[in-house]
């Protein structure tokens, strides 16, 4: 699954579509499979990660199965585009990827054990595209909110690539930027919200990838 060249190309911010002031109506509140809240409030002491991993609706589900997970949600971050739609992110012009923002209980998992669904599920090298879904809203990426977390993604991304040149693949091409930066994370739709606990049967294009992180 590695291996595809780069594709399209991230739109400038002056080129990007104008959005909206406010957000969308109708967005879902509460997680179907935790019984958690989406957007908060969370408990005392909980950590926020947010992925990009292509296509959000598999994304999501392999985190929300993880332990220690208190919450997921799909949604779009990266971009410029004040409170885009799914229609808009998904032209390009709107500068997000599509994200999964993971809550998290630090004294149960870490950002480590996060990480190595993220490197092990999808493939990390190919720009601005997982598999035939193609464009910069399915770049990989990691915004990070903790000086740990950002610690974790850069040593797991230098230990994932030593196991991809082991085997002769090629150079991860994962973002990595602070949230602070990546920010704001806009929630995605209802329908898109654990899209695979709605639609089981619906489309999926992430698993293992033949390819497995070494501790760090």
């Amino acid at each position: 699954m590695f291996g595809f060249a780069a594709t399209p190309t991230m739109v400038t911010p002056e080129n990007a579509l104008p959005g909206r002031a406010t957000p969308m109506s109708g967005l879902a509140t509460s997680h179907l499979v935790l019984d958690a809240p989406l957007d908060g409030p969370w408990p005392d002491g909980a950590q926020i990660l947010y992925v990009g991993m292509g296509c959000f609706w598999g994304a999501e589900r392999i985190f929300w199965q993880l332990p220690g997970v208190i919450s997921t949600a799909v949604g779009y971050a990266g971009g410029y585009t004040p409170n885009p739609t799914y229609e808009e992110t998904c032209t390009g012009r709107t500068g997000h990827t599509e994200a999964v923002r993971v809550v998290y209980d630090p004294t149960q998992t870490s950002p480590e054990q996060l990480l190595k669904a993220f490197w092990e599920n999808h493939d990390p090298t190919t720009t601005n595209r997982q598999g035939n879904d193609v464009g910069t809203q399915y770049r990989s990426a990691i915004y990070w909110t903790t000086p740990e977390q950002q610690r974790a993604a850069e040593a797991t991304r230098d230990a994932f690539q030593g196991v991809l040149n082991a085997r002769g693949l090629p150079q991860i091409s994962t973002e990595l930027a602070p949230f602070a930066e990546a920010g704001p994370f806009y929630l995605a739709e209802d329908y898109h919200q654990q899209y695979l606990r709605k639609n089981p049967g619906g489309y999926c294009n992430h698993g293992p990838n033949g390819c497995t992180l070494p501790a760090v």
